[in-house]
């Protein structure tokens, strides 16, 4: 390292991190504990060049610096107390990542010069340099030619999403080119596009791709953070996912990905993580901000500041209370909204940034922001309605704007088809768009996205084959993972070669899938789910970036595949399924049919007895389409047909009465998921009769539509 030869010139405060203008670039950020703070400049072999950032505006700390620009690899140094017992943790001797850097070059090496402290005395400063084993901050080019991009801007209630991971999207894929598999580039392929556009999913849900780094306990164990909740850089697209480079190139290959899958009509959704950050715990290494100005950045305990606040379970919570660290995640979405082009967020553990000092308040500042803001407000918004802190389960408390994973649909569908008692009376709320958790303030059957499976737990298939966990491959004794599965092996634990039970674990899929697709509010659908991808009975694969993990194309299970594919087009094509507003459950202008009836299998609608009986596992439903609440804009319609679903649970053949003539005077069948091999059917002519019984077979899902 050696000094300049020249001085930066002050630059300006704002806006924070490095900005490219076509001759040079300005760096700012924001310290409220330091005493000065150097820009370092590393070429491509490593060496350093330290400039002191010459002019401070309201603790935001800038200079300019001309020449500069793309590809240039940087970091910072700041200079101040190092205090812990005060939560004061400056220390010069460690490079730090910009928390506004846009793209970062290089991986972290676990060296003992990562942590600001002294291994095994955790209050003495540590003086090795840690440079070397740091990757650097990135300055970008802004430049990028969107040509005619437009956002899908699919309205909430036409919504589909599909959950899934960059890399193990396409890892295995044999049709993408083997330079891009694993990459944002090759989740653009037409291969892959063509079959999320085939599953007529409107928006895929990303899990995280903001810049995150691999644990040291994983690492160690010859494993890496797969999932990549561990986020380190919130404006970075992560880099390993980039096959043309991490010099400001994984930029432009995300979006150019964004710009793909808009062009197909899908819109792009991010699994963001503001919760808390990559540097752990008052053991944890410093990488960025808790050597910029800890007690900004995180919630440190006021009777001992030296240790940090944990309702994330893992290590630390961001102090969204502060207003430069709200505005630094208020700046990193509306980054990624302008600049990246992305259509919404799912907030992981979204409770944590709503707290203030214990207690969840609905009405925090993140929340009052977002509301307000011209940017954000305007995107999809998904919470994660719950973190590990006391009171951090708030499914149903998120303010209207908002639509929110619905962990209470998933137990109960679940709990319904592995035959619990006592489990219709919830399943009716569920099925309807949960108007008991979202009806009561203004918000509408779209803020429940509905799922059965998503990256936390089983897949869809080891939901039906497995009743324990099997994580040993995570090296932690199996003890990590949820142990209340609500899941039902069939009969035998794992894989088998029984046709019964494999004939049985099929229909219980279909059952699932076929709930979904039926229930109001927003359907959510796991990547690889529909072509019956297993993880061996782990149910925590966070740590499994290999084939537990990837998509197995080469396996995929096609008749399970196109019964997903009639699924997702049965509820786009017909409104009933999707419905912008709550039923009423009341007659409609006189016709004297409700736009929902709930019915017995002895054909009679259900009584407030009927509800009670703990046994029953057996129920009808009525869609009426003869009239729908949606405005008659562009051509949409306001009138579709009518469908009569039965659920039956049961472990045995039942016998179902249909309703009299007033809700129809003839069926079709659209759907049996007992039919193993075609489980869809055209509709054709009535093909049975107001009033008549028919047989519906043990545990399956049959969809009639009046003709």
């Amino acid at each position: 390292m050696e000094r300049p030869l020249h001085v930066l010139s002050p630059g300006k405060a704002y806006p924070l991190g490095a900005t490219y203008d076509g001759v040079g670039t300005n760096f700012s950020l924001f310290s409220d504990v330091a005493e000065r703070v150097e820009l370092c400049l590393f070429d491509a072999s490593g060496h350093e060049t330290r400039y002191e950032l010459p002019d401070e505006t309201a603790r935001i700390h800038h200079g300019y610096l001309l020449g500069v620009g793309p590809e240039q690899r940087y970091g910072f140094r700041v200079h101040g107390a190092w205090r812990p017992a005060q939560g004061l943790r400056c220390n010069a001797d460690k490079l730090l990542l910009d928390p506004y850097g846009k793209a970062v070059d290089g991986a972290l090496r676990w060296r003992r010069s990562v942590f600001g402290h002294q291994l095994g005395d955790e209050l003495r400063m540590s003086r090795s340099d840690s440079a070397p084993a740091m990757p650097r901050s990135v300055v970008v080019s802004p430049f990028f030619d969107w040509g005619n991009d437009r956002p899908p801007e699919t309205p909430w209630h036409k919504t589909t999403v599909y959950e899934l991971h960059v890399k193990g999207m396409t890892a295995l894929h044999p049709a993408v080119p083997e330079a891009l598999r694993g990459t944002y580039a090759g989740l653009a392929t037409p291969a892959v596009i063509d079959h999320l556009v085939s599953l007529g999913v409107t928006a895929v849900e990303l899990q995280p791709v903001h810049q995150f780094v691999h644990e040291q306990h994983l690492v160690e164990r010859g494993l890496r953070n797969y999932w990549g909740y561990n986020s380190i850089c919130y404006l970075a697209p992560h880099a390993d996912y980039s096959s043309a480079g991490s010099l400001g190139q994984q930029v432009q290959e995300f979006k150019q990905l964004v710009k793909t899958l808009h062009a197909a009509g899908i819109e792009v959704l991010l699994d963001v993580v503001y919760n808390h950050t990559a540097e752990g715990n008052h053991l944890g290494p410093t990488l960025s901000y808790k050597g910029i100005d800890n007690a900004a950045y995180y919630r440190l305990f006021a009777e001992d500041p030296r240790y940090y606040v944990d309702y994330t379970g893992t290590g630390n919570t961001l102090n969204v209370r502060h207003p430069h660290v709200l505005q630094l995640l208020m700046d990193s979405l509306r980054y990624w909204v302008t600049e990246m082009h992305v259509d919404g967020f799912r907030f992981d553990l979204a409770a944590a940034l709503a707290r203030t000092l214990h207690e969840v308040d609905r009405l925090s500042a993140f929340f009052d922001i977002i509301q307000q803001d011209p940017v954000i407000s305007r995107v999809k918004l998904i919470a994660e309605p719950w973190d590990v802190g006391e009171g951090g389960y708030q499914v149903g408390n998120f303010p209207p704007l908002w639509s929110e994973w619905n962990g209470q649909y998933r137990d109960c569908v679940r709990d319904y088809w592995r035959g619990q008692d006592r489990t219709l009376p919830e399943l009716a709320y569920r099925l309807t768009g949960s108007s008991d958790l979202y009806g009561h303030n203004g918000r509408k059957p779209w803020a429940s996205v509905n799922f059965v499976t998503c990256h936390d737990g089983f897949t869809l298939r080891d939901l039906v084959s497995y009743n324990d966990k099997h994580n040993d491959a995570n090296g932690e004794d199996s003890h990590d993972g949820e142990e209340h599965n609500r899941s039902w092996n069939c009969g035998v634990e794992g894989e088998t070669d029984d046709p019964e039970i494999c004939a049985l674990r099929r229909r219980q899929v279909r059952n699932l899938l076929a709930t979904l697709f039926v229930s109001q509010g927003v359907p959510m659908l796991l990547s690889g789910d529909e072509i019956g991808r297993s993880q061996r009975g782990n149910n925590n694969a966070y740590c499994q970036d290999n084939e537990v993990s990837w998509l197995d194309w080469a396996g995929a299970d096609e008749s399970l595949l196109d019964f997903t594919r009639k699924l997702t087009a049965l509820r786009n094509d017909h409104p009933v399924f999707h419905r912008p507003r709550w039923f009423q459950g009341r007659p409609l202008h006189g016709a004297g049919v409700s736009d929902i009836a709930w019915f017995s299998p002895e054909g009679k609608e259900m009584s407030d007895g009927d509800w009670q009986v703990s046994f029953a596992k057996s129920i009808g439903i009525f869609l009426n389409g003869s009239e729908l609440p949606v405005s008659p804009v562009l051509g949409e319609r306001t009138r579709d047909d009518s469908f009569f679903v039965v659920l039956n649970a049961y472990w045995e053949p039942i016998d179902f009465t249909l309703p009299d003539e007033r809700f129809g005077s003839g069926w079709c069948y659209v759907l049996d998921t007992a039919r193993d091999e075609q489980p869809f059917l055209e509709p054709g002519r009535a093909e049975l009769g107001a009033a008549q019984t028919f047989a519906v077979e043990q545990r399956s899902v049959v969809v009639l539509k009046r003709p």
